[in-house]
């Protein structure tokens, strides 16, 4: 059962069409509020619509921080919108399409998923879909997530992303990175590394890490380093291997210093120190909450962003020492 069948394809209005729609979910005039509540469950504030149950299934790997925030974010949401939400994580394609299954024996009324390995999970997700219940995805599968039949998208565009960090490098004067990528075969993190090298004017070597063992990530990367003094800026692909990549320029005693993708509230307070020169956040928050908001008004009224067409981009946006500070207040919080 394909439940886009269905939808208007606008795709030249779609993406402008994505804000209005969201924000039309969480927020109303003050004057046409009251009448909004008294016409439907769909209100502003706290929904009355018939509860919910929703998955959402991710590819985080133990001790990851970055899904704490998207977790929280979903949890926003989910107390909003009267959703039961029903987190679970494998990094393992094979075990995260297990979990959707999961999710389709217990007749959730929504799964919100992450394409790490799509090709792990595309016969998981048709199950899903004849089975009636509406899947999104968001944060890992922009390139795939039209072709597996999902209603919606919403995430960063990691290419266009790491394009954006290569051409920065260039304007402060990099030359040579590693770029360390902590799962190989994850499609996002590998874009993220194919957008450097298609915009960075220097050289770019990709260094594979086991993201699971962080005191192996520390010594391959020193050791990389070590062996090679040319190279002038480690790439890391999110905040808890930054942090270690800082440990690990030390211990090199070289030059070497450290970017990111992705934040964290320590990751803040080092971007704000100088110890890691910026990073690119995809506003992992929203995605969480967008996926699991989106859900809920597709399930209550229908609605769906972007017409099937168009992803609904959360990033990229650059943080740097020049902004930090007033996302700061944000991160403490632990909601950027």
């Amino acid at each position: 059962m394909d439940l886009r069948l269905n939808r208007p394809r606008r795709a030249g209005l779609a993406a402008l069409a994505t804000a209005a729609v969201l924000l039309a979910a969480g927020c109303s005039s003050q004057g046409g509020k009251k009448a909004q509540e008294a016409d439907s469950g769909l209100a502003a504030g706290k929904a009355d619509t018939p509860r919910l149950r929703i998955a959402m299934i991710t590819h985080a790997a133990p001790g990851d921080t970055f899904w704490d925030t998207v977790r929280k974010g979903a949890k926003s949401a989910a107390a909003k919108d009267n959703v039961d939400l029903v987190y679970s994580s494998n990094p393992n394609g094979a075990d995260q399409a297990n979990l959707i299954q999961n999710a389709i024996n217990q007749k959730v009324d929504g799964i919100a998923v992450t394409l790490a390995k799509p090709d792990a999970m595309k016969g998981a997700i048709a199950k899903a879909e004849k089975a009636g219940i509406p899947v999104v995805a968001f944060n890992a599968g922009l390139d795939q997530w039209k072709d597996l039949g999902l209603l919606e998208y919403f995430g960063q565009d990691e290419n266009i992303a790491g394009q954006a960090f290569g051409k920065h490098l260039n304007e402060i004067g990099a030359k040579h990175n590693i770029c360390v990528i902590q799962e190989q075969g994850h499609v996002a993190l590998e874009a993220r590394c194919a957008g450097v090298k298609k915009t960075f004017k220097g050289k770019t070597d990709t260094l594979y890490v086991n993201g699971t063992d962080m005191p192996s990530v520390k010594s391959t990367i020193a050791a990389k380093l070590k062996q090679d003094s040319s190279i002038d800026y480690v790439v890391t692909l999110g905040a808890p291997f930054a942090l270690t990549a800082v440990q690990s320029a030390k211990d090199a005693g070289g030059k070497a210093k450290v970017a990111t993708f992705d934040l964290n509230k320590d990751l803040v307070s080092a971007v704000q120190s100088g110890d890691v020169q910026f990073a690119v956040d995809q506003q992992p928050y929203l995605q969480g909450y967008l996926s699991i908001d989106s859900l809920w008004l597709f399930k209550n009224n229908g609605n769906f962003s972007g017409g099937g067409e168009k992803p609904v981009l959360t990033g990229p946006a650059f943080v740097t020492k020049e902004n930090v500070d007033t996302i700061a207040k944000f991160a403490k919080n632990g909601t950027r």
